[in-house]
């Protein structure tokens, strides 16, 4: 089946890549967890559209993914950076389920044909929207609710780190 917008691997790849600069741009002001996290994402999302997003390529991505996931809040708990740490970490979680959901169904990760099966893959597929609609909902509280931790410079990068990640995982639940 031909995935909803054909262009969303490219889309996810580019807003991850938009990302990744982003957190790269703030170097001092991002933990080695967040950095890897983006920077993993970003590699993975290009991989992801190179590659056509093969299903076995997927499982080893979700794999890559749901490590750096982990790693990207090992040692944060109690810093400023640990909400953002955990809000890349959870992005990679939601990409890391769509990767496992595209195994499940035996088709390309840029194939799957939608989020909405059933059995396995349809209780993969809630995650994923779950994840996703989680990612959006902390992207807009961080923005509008929450004291920003970082003024200036800083906090508008994050900002726009946030936002591409959100747009991506986005781009991908809408796209396949």
């Amino acid at each position: 089946m031909d995935p909803l917008l054909p262009s969303a691997p490219w889309l996810m790849a580019l807003a991850a890549i938009v990302s990744a600069a982003a957190c790269v741009a703030v170097w001092r002001d991002v933990p080695w967890q967040g950095r890897q996290s983006a920077l993993i994402m970003a590699a993975a999302m290009i991989v992801i559209a190179v590659t056509g997003g093969d299903a076995m390529i997927g499982l080893a991505l979700g794999v890559v993914l749901l490590v750096s996931a982990m790693l990207g809040t090992a040692g944060v708990r109690g810093t400023p950076a640990a909400a953002t740490c955990c809000h890349r970490a959870l992005v990679s979680l939601v990409m890391a389920i769509c990767s496992f959901e595209s195994l499940s169904t035996g088709e390309a990760v840029v194939q799957a044909g939608g989020h909405g099966g059933h059995g396995l893959d349809g209780l993969l597929s809630a995650l994923v929207i779950i994840g996703v609609v989680g990612v959006v909902l902390w992207t807009v509280v961080a923005e509008w609710v929450l004291v920003p931790v970082h003024q200036g410079r800083t906090a508008r990068l994050l900002a726009v780190e946030s936002w591409a990640m959100a747009a991506g995982v986005t781009v991908m639940c809408l796209g396949f």
